[in-house]
């Protein structure tokens, strides 16, 4: 079975702004204006710099006819240098600061893990098919090697950014997970609630990797379901 990876090429409008939280050109999030909670979309991309944040537009503009208001965030995406990648994506939660209210971070694939490692205090995470493991993602080799071209070093020598092995924060944790993924199995997420069973995993059978960031795929209404969930 061939992933369905129609949704990164799909056309989609642009955001209502674009805002700066730091001084490098992917230090940016771009915003649609909503009526009801924040939602912050972490792309994915095995942290590899030509993956961008323009692919998550369809998902952003379906959120906002969903009533959520919508950040997707970029982030510097440097092989060998994790942590300026871990830095933004907390640098620009910060920013989205408590004037956008209640938030959920919402990170697929690569961005699941940096969703679930920077997201700040008592915010809810939903990891859509995330790389929560970073030992296991080696050793199966996703992506050809992504996990030690990311951390420039084998993931032994950074516990600390490596989501099953760290305490989760406050907020509640929900995994959204395809049991057809091929380019982040399923067992990846299985290993991170077996080390945190007080997250969530959700299973959608048959369901690829990309599926869950696409408004028109079956999976969708379980991904909005669980958003929802997780803003009450």
């Amino acid at each position: 079975m061939s992933e369905d990876r129609s949704v990164l090429g799909r056309h989609a409008p642009g955001p209502d702004e674009t805002v700066a939280y730091g001084p490098a050109p992917d230090q940016v999030s771009d915003l649609w204006h909503g009526q009801g909670p924040t939602v912050a979309l972490v792309h994915g991309g095995f942290w590899r710099p030509e993956y961008d944040r323009v692919h998550l537009r369809p998902m952003a503009n379906a959120l906002r006819e969903a009533g959520w208001n919508v950040a997707a965030v970029e982030y510097r995406r440097e092989p060998g240098r994790p942590d300026a990648a871990v830095e933004d994506v907390r640098a620009a939660l910060a920013a989205l600061g408590p004037a956008s209210g209640p938030m959920v971070v919402a990170g697929h694939s690569a961005g699941g893990h940096l969703a679930l490692l920077a997201s700040p205090g008592e915010a809810a995470v939903l990891a859509l098919a995330p790389v929560a493991d970073l030992r296991l993602a080696h050793r199966l080799d996703l992506d050809e090697g992504a996990v030690a071209d990311f951390l420039g070093r084998p993931p032994d020598e950074r516990p600390d950014l490596d989501p099953v092995r760290l305490r989760p924060g406050a907020g509640r944790v929900t995994l959204v997970h395809g049991t057809d993924d091929e380019r982040v199995p399923v067992e990846v997420s299985e290993s991170y609630v077996a080390a945190h069973p007080e997250a969530s995993l959700v299973r959608i059978p048959g369901a690829g990797h990309f599926v869950v960031i696409d408004p028109e795929s079956e999976a969708w209404p379980v991904v909005l379901r669980e958003l929802a969930a997780l803003a009450r």
